[in-house]
């Protein structure tokens, strides 16, 4: 599963990096870079906002030594706060922390660019960098999910704050893979409950699926699942409404030709019940 973005968005992001940039380096007379570059000593002594943040961005773009061009920028910022450069210098070490996977140190510079700067055009920015560090971090199904859950929430903030914006679009991507794992550790524990038999617990991991993950490509397994444990308890009526749900809205799909052998099996038909839990909750979001 990939998590770098799309190519796209990367242009956008260095090109938002070289906008930041232009309008300071025009206004430098000279740009020799001192020698300590080589052993990116961060201990930085007063100097003026320029200087500073023109060799933030050299840290940045030239040496790739993403830590230090970050410490670059903070000091713009605490030698010199309240002014433009240390605005920009906030949302600059935002984004030096993500691009050195420096994650937690990303969240809290984006944080602290939004609480300072709400209104700011380059709020959205900053919203998607804290977002995209939240989302770096989500492990794989088999892990704990309170990090894709985490993750989940901020991009859906930068969805609904920003929607007419890039940074929207590709969030709504992101929204889709965080969605999609958290649906694949539940299906991974309703079918562990599956294989100790307790079809009740399996039932309700399914149920998680079906009723919060239905765009997620476990969708239509869940639903067999359910048809399966069902039939397991007895309790033919949901088991053939969740066939049929199936049916209805996968037609082609292998865990609906599962799912009618089946039903088909106990001497059944898969026959939608309107006044399921599985009919109804598809219906609430439109695609029963």
């Amino acid at each position: 599963m990939s998590r770098n973005g799309t190519a796209r968005m990367v242009r956008q992001w260095r090109g938002l990096v070289l906008a930041l940039s232009l309008p300071l380096l025009a206004g430098c007379s000279s740009f020799g870079m001192p020698d300590f570059f080589g052993k990116a000593d961060t201990t930085v002594p007063d100097a003026p906002a320029d200087r500073l943040y023109n060799e933030g961005l050299y840290l940045l773009q030239q040496k790739k030594d993403y830590k230090a061009a970050a410490k670059r920028f903070e000091e713009v910022d605490r030698q010199h706060p309240y002014t433009e450069y240390s605005r920009k210098s906030l949302l600059m070490s935002a984004y030096s922390y993500y691009e050195g996977k420096e994650y937690p140190e990303a969240v809290m510079a984006s944080k602290r660019y939004l609480s300072l700067h709400p209104s700011s055009p380059d709020a959205a920015y900053a919203q998607f960098i804290m977002s995209s560090a939240y989302y770096d971090q989500i492990p794989d199904p088999s892990r704990d999910q309170k990090a894709t859950e985490r993750a989940i929430k901020e991009l859906e903030d930068v969805a609904r704050k920003y929607p007419n914006t890039e940074y929207a679009v590709s969030a709504k991507r992101k929204l889709d893979i965080a969605r999609d794992t958290i649906a694949a550790k539940e299906m991974a524990i309703g079918r562990f409950y599956q294989e100790k038999r307790d079809f009740t617990g399996a039932i309700n991991r399914f149920k998680v699926v079906v009723t919060q993950y239905q765009t997620s490509r476990h969708v239509e397994e869940a639903l067999m699942r359910l048809a399966e444990s069902y039939m397991a308890l007895g309790i033919v009526g949901e088991a053939q409404t969740a066939a049929a749900v199936l049916g209805h809205n996968f037609p082609q799909s292998r865990w609906y030709r599962d799912a009618y052998q089946l039903v088909s099996t106990g001497g059944a038909e898969p026959t939608e019940n309107r006044g399921s839990w599985i009919s109804r909750a598809f219906r609430k979001t439109g695609l029963g």
